[in-house]
């Protein structure tokens, strides 16, 4: 493995990193409404649990409700119960065969409690950079052990991945701050 290829795999490993951030972040729920916070939602569909999204349409209403309309007439007080029973706080109410789900106002303890939470996730994506980081350095050092590569092209390597983890740090942090915005705005 040469030197271009380890900064490559680090980088594209960090990559999905960020992306696994920004999926968690989108599970965090503000005031408003997502279709996404449904996400995790398990229903009990003819034995097997399979999410929300494969048994009914979820779609915003309005800024504060979302609605979830079941694709099988029997599957509403079971997607219901769900939705209840999940850890999201949520409420929904059923009206025919349309289950709505208004999402509650924030407190202002609550919107602490969960720009702690952005910021504790934040920090192990940053823990999770930094092991790449650490990752493709031990891999520079087994080149240079190893007399593939020069220490010159070594001690190169090494403050090029250092520059690509502060990039990628910097960028967990401009989300947790756009995130703590989101959230704290009333």
């Amino acid at each position: 493995m040469s030197i271009a290829e380890i900064k490559k795999t680090a980088e594209a490993k960090m990559v999905r990193s960020i992306e696994a951030f920004k999926n968690e972040l989108h599970k965090i729920r503000t005031g408003r409404a997502h279709p996404g916070i449904l996400d995790q939602v398990q229903i009990d569909y003819y034995g097997s649990m399979v999410p929300i999204s494969q048994v009914a349409n979820v779609t915003l209403l309005d800024a504060r409700t979302i609605s979830v309309q079941p694709w099988e007439k029997g599957m509403g007080a079971k997607i219901e119960k769900a939705i209840r029973e999940s850890d999201l706080g949520l409420n929904p109410a059923t009206q025919g065969d349309l289950i709505r789900v208004p999402m509650p106002a924030l407190t202002e303890e609550r919107r602490r409690e969960l720009t702690k939470v952005v910021r504790n996730t934040g920090e192990d994506s940053k823990v999770a950079v930094r092991n790449l980081r650490r990752d493709a350095n031990e891999h520079a050092k087994r080149l240079l052990k190893d007399k593939e590569i020069s220490e010159d092209e070594e001690r190169r390597s090494l403050d090029e991945l250092q520059k690509l983890t502060d990039r990628y740090i910097a960028e967990i942090d401009r989300l947790i701050v756009g995130k703590e915005a989101e959230i704290m705005a009333v």
